[in-house]
């Protein structure tokens, strides 16, 4: 066996992302630097209930005790379905990474909320639980996110640099790499917006594949008014809360012109992300469920002249990238090793983070 494999310990990640519908739950193998293997992984989707009762503190600084306590039991139904998956018991697993849930992100004013139960997670658990990922690089200067660009570094150890990774879910960021930079940011509105535009406008959770969108016309003033902004002139690393830009200039239009002009805005804030590059990447792999909606794929590919596909062709599992991430980045929490660089978030020098939690009590595990 070697050392490696030695010091590789299973852990289960948990990420509930900007955009609310759910959680994602994922196993790896890690030492914290690359992953040996890859275990099973679960989603659980809210039920429009707990969803509406859940969204409506996106924007506050906490929310209710009952809420946090109802979606912590919900990341230890989707991490407890993984552990059965995988035929491993608790004492198998060195950590949980639990990402909670971001309801506020304001890293110029050092201010990031993410909520959930981190001691309730590992009783439920009955394994030790890493939380709060994040405040510890916002109080030291740095946005606070992205935060897997370090999980992006490790399967990226043998891509042909320079690679972009792009993510593309409630908001979009990216993983600029090459062999001696690596460079994290987020670059603008994903999904976030147009979810929100399709549910406001035609009752309808989201532009599946993109559909409403090339239906469309790209409103060219709207348009015009969104990249009007001069977060895209400020530089890298730096990043967006959910609800940062605002979807008034598309008001007046149709819920097919609206998708259609949202999506443009987001295809042109990823070029623009270029801008903050030392070269342009000729291949981009993307993860988050943007990389479902052929209408980003195609704008995307067409704008960059670049070959842009979904991180299953390079034998990445984007469905549960972002909750991988939390596993491997609670892994290094536990080692001590920086979850976070100058280059990533910004912060001031390269930083661990993490709040961690030891089971209360010993219960037996299902």
């Amino acid at each position: 066996m070697t050392e490696v494999a030695e010091k590789a310990v299973w852990a289960i990640g948990l990420m509930s992302g900007t955009s609310m519908d759910g959680i994602d739950a994922a196993m790896i193998k890690t030492d914290g630097q690359q992953v040996l293997e890859f275990g099973p992984a679960y989603s659980v989707t809210y039920d429009p209930a707990f969803r509406a009762s859940f969204k409506q503190y996106l924007g506050k600084h906490t929310a209710p005790a009952d809420i946090v306590k109802e979606f912590t039991a919900k990341n230890a139904e989707a991490a407890l379905a993984v552990l059965r998956q995988s035929g491993k018991r608790a004492e198998d697993i060195s950590v949980v990474g639990f990402h909670g849930q971001t309801l506020f992100h304001d890293a110029p004013n050092s201010v990031t909320v993410q909520v959930g139960d981190g001691q309730f997670l590992a009783d439920l658990m009955n394994i030790p639980v890493v939380s709060d990922f994040r405040s510890r690089d916002v109080e030291n200067g740095g946005e606070g996110a992205p935060f897997a660009p370090l999980y992006h570094r490790a399967l990226a150890s043998a891509i042909e640099k320079p690679v972009m990774v792009l993510n593309l879910g409630g908001v979009a960021n990216v993983t600029y790499m090459d062999e001696n930079t690596i460079l994290a940011f987020d670059t603008g509105p994903a999904s976030a917006m147009i979810d929100d535009w399709v549910q406001k406008k035609g009752d309808i959770p989201f532009d599946m594949d993109g559909k409403l969108a090339f239906k469309g016309t790209v409103d060219v003033t709207a348009l015009s008014i969104l990249m009007d902004n001069s977060y895209f002139d400020k530089p890298a690393p730096k990043s967006l809360d959910r609800n940062d830009f605002s979807s008034d200039p598309v008001q007046k239009l149709s819920l097919e012109d609206g998708a259609a002009t949202l999506t443009a805005f987001t295809i042109e804030t990823v070029l623009k992300s270029l801008d903050h590059c030392p070269s342009a990447p000729q291949t981009w792999l993307v993860t988050g469920g943007g990389r479902k909606n052929t209408a980003f794929m195609q704008g995307i590919a067409e704008r960059t002249g670049a070959s842009v596909k979904p991180v299953e062709e390079a034998g990445w599992r984007g469905d549960e990238l972002e909750a991988e991430a939390f596993a491997f980045l609670a892994v290094r929490s536990r080692q001590g090793a920086p979850l976070s660089l100058p280059t990533t978030t910004g912060v001031r020098e390269p930083m661990t983070g993490g709040q961690y939690f030891t089971p209360s009590v010993n219960q037996k595990v299902g």
